[in-house]
């Protein structure tokens, strides 16, 4: 018998603050808690400043809506207090 290991991603939106689109593939500067990291949104249909992200390895995989990006957003912030 084979046991695989698993592995989890966890995956935090990000918000875009600027796009390059003269860059080959296109990239964005996403903002994430304050941390700010250049992404490929290449994959993206019509990403926008403003628009939440969720990134994998890079990558921009999905777009999210602002409501469900906030949420997510707060409740990883009450995750992190009740850790203190």
């Amino acid at each position: 018998m084979i046991i695989r290991e698993q592995t989890m991603c966890l995956a935090i939106p990000g918000q875009v603050i600027s796009i390059n689109q003269s860059a080959s593939p296109i990239t964005a500067k996403v903002n994430f808690s304050g941390i700010i990291r250049e992404v490929v949104v290449e994959w993206i249909d019509q990403v926008a400043v403003n628009d939440y992200v969720i990134v994998h390895a890079g990558f921009a995989i999905s777009k999210l809506d602002q409501q469900a990006a906030l949420e997510t957003l707060q409740l990883f912030e009450q995750f992190e207090q009740q850790q203190e």
